[in-house]
C-alpha cells in the first residue's frame, strides 16, 4: 500500500505503526509535517512552513490559522503528487487544519482521522475547576468555533480514531459511530519494572527502589493536570511520611488552559509558596523537563505515582508509570477511571489534597500491599494497552481493513 502520513510532528501518535510498516518492507511510506519533525528513515517527506501572523475576527483567529497551514499543507501534497505518490491510506490527525485539503488533493484515498478531543463549553475541562473563573459567552463561543476544522476532517473521514472511549465520547453523537476506539499503546517491554532502577538528584543523592519515592509527572506543571492540588498535598503527606522523596517532572511553560497571570512567571510560582514554609524542601525535587530515559528510570523505581487531570485528554504518563510498575492514586475523573481499577490504583477527589495525601501514605504503610497492587497496575496495561499485541495490530487491521 502507499500510506501518507499528515501530522506536523509526525511521526507523532503514530511511531509505532509506522515502524511496522516500514519494517514489513512492502510498503511506501510518506509523510507531510513541518521541518522541526524527526522523519525516521524510508520514509519520503514534504516539509511546509507553518504559518505566521493571523489577521481576522477573534472568533475565527484559530480556524484562519488552520486555513493558512492547510494551504502550506496543499502545496506539500501537490509536490508529492506530481512526484508520483499517490496515497492508498491517508492518516491525520485532525487538530491544526492540516486535513482540509486532502480529500480534494487525493480524492480516491481512504482517510482516517485522528480524533483526539472535542471543545465543548461544558461538562469537560472548562469549567471543571471553580478555583478558576468562569468563561464569558464570547469565549464559549470561541472555544465552540474551536471545533471547525475537526468537523470537517470528519466529514471527509472513512472512519476516525480515538485513544480512548471517552475522548470518543467527547464528540457529537451523530459522529461517534464512525470512531473507532484505537489507543497508540505501551511499549511494556521497553518501559517495565527494574530492580536496579537508579536515578541520581544530585552527585551523593542517588534514589533507587530501596527508597520510598512518589512522583508527579506532566509535561508542564499547571492546573490541567492538578498541580495545586499536588502541591497542597504534600506538607500532610511528608508529615505522615518522615522518609517520603518526592520527585517532580514538568516545565514551567503551559501546555493546556490558562496561562498563569502576572506577577508570577509560572503556575508553580503561583502555588508553591502556599505550602514552602510547611515542607522540608530538602524532600521536594523538581527536576523539570528531563529525558525520556531518566523519566523511565525515575518510573521504575517509583513507589506511587500521583496523576490529577481535569476531564481532557488522557497522559501517556499516567499508562506508562502503570506500565513501569507504580501503584497509582489518580483523580476520580473520566478519563482517568477508563484506565485505573480498584486493583492497580486509588481514585481520589481532584479537589481533596488531604485524600491525596492519605491515600498514598496508606499504600506506602504497607509493603504487602503495595507490591500487589504495583503488580495488577502493570497487568492493567499488558491486558489493554500493550503496544504490540493489541493496539498497534489493531490499528494495522484496520489499514488493511479498508
Amino acid at each position: 500500500m502507499n500510506i501518507l502520513f499528515v501530522h506536523n510532528n509526525f511521526p507523532a501518535q503514530f511511531r509505532h505503526v509506522v515502524a511496522a510498516l516500514l519494517a514489513a518492507g512492502r510498503h511506501r511510506i510518506a509523510a507531510i509535517c513541518t521541518k522541526e519533525a524527526s522523519v525516521p528513515r524510508g520514509v519520503q517527506v514534504e516539509r511546509y512552513e507553518p504559518p505566521q501572523g493571523v489577521a481576522a475576527h477573534i472568533f475565527a483567529r484559530r480556524f484562519d490559522s488552520e486555513c493558512r497551514r492547510a494551504e502550506q499543507v496543499l502545496y506539500a501534497a501537490a509536490r508529492l503528487k506530481a512526484a508520483g505518490f499517490l496515497p492508498d491510506i491517508i492518516v491525520a490527525h485532525s487538530g491544526w487544519g492540516e486535513t482540509l485539503p486532502l480529500r480534494e488533493v487525493f480524492p480516491p484515498a481512504k482517510i482516517i482521522i485522528y480524533s483526539e478531543f472535542y471543545y465543548r463549553s461544558r461538562g469537560q475541562d472548562v469549567g471543571f475547576d471553580p478555583e478558576f473563573p468562569e468563561y464569558g459567552v464570547d469565549g464559549r463561543v470561541s472555544l465552540t468555533i474551536k471545533n471547525a476544522s475537526q468537523l470537517l476532517a470528519l466529514a471527509d473521514a472513512d472512519v476516525g480514531v480515538s485513544p480512548t472511549h471517552w475522548q470518543r465520547s467527547t464528540y457529537p453523537v451523530e459522529f461517534q459511530s464512525k470512531i473507532q476506539v484505537i489507543h497508540e499503546g505501551i511499549d511494556t517491554r521497553r518501559v517495565a519494572p527494574s530492580a536496579a532502577a537508579m536515578f541520581r538528584l544530585a552527585p551523593d543523592h542517588v534514589l533507587t527502589v530501596k527508597d520510598e519515592v512518589v512522583t508527579y509527572v506532566a509535561r508542564n506543571l499547571e492546573p490541567m493536570r492538578g498541580i495545586h492540588s499536588f502541591l497542597r498535598a504534600l506538607p500532610r503527606l511528608l508529615e505522615k511520611r518522615p522518609k517520603v522523596q518526592v520527585v517532580v517532572v514538568g516545565g514551567d511553560g503551559v501546555s493546556y488552559g490558562a496561562a498563569v497571570e502576572p506577577p508570577f512567571r509560572s503556575w508553580r510560582a503561583r502555588f508553591w509558596p502556599e505550602v514552602a514554609g510547611q515542607v522540608d524542601a530538602r524532600r521536594v525535587h523538581f527536576v523539570g523537563q528531563i529525558s525520556y530515559e531518566r523519566y523511565l528510570s525515575l518510573l521504575q523505581l517509583s513507589s506511587v505515582h500521583i496523576y490529577l487531570t481535569y476531564p481532557f485528554v488522557l497522559s501517556w504518563s499516567l499508562l506508562e508509570a502503570m506500565s513501569a510498575g507504580c501503584a497509582v492514586v489518580a483523580s476520580d475523573t473520566a478519563p482517568v477511571r477508563e484506565v485505573v481499577s480498584s486493583d492497580g490504583g486509588r481514585l481520589v477527589s481532584f479537589f481533596e489534597p488531604v485524600e491525596i495525601a492519605d491515600k498514598v501514605s496508606d499504600l506506602l504503610q504497607s509493603r504487602v500491599d503495595l507490591n500487589n497492587m504495583q503488580r495488577a497496575s502493570r497487568d492493567i496495561i499488558i491486558r489493554s494497552y500493550d503496544m504490540s499485541t493489541k493496539c498497534r495490530p489493531q490499528f494495522m487491521s484496520l489499514l488493511e481493513s479498508i
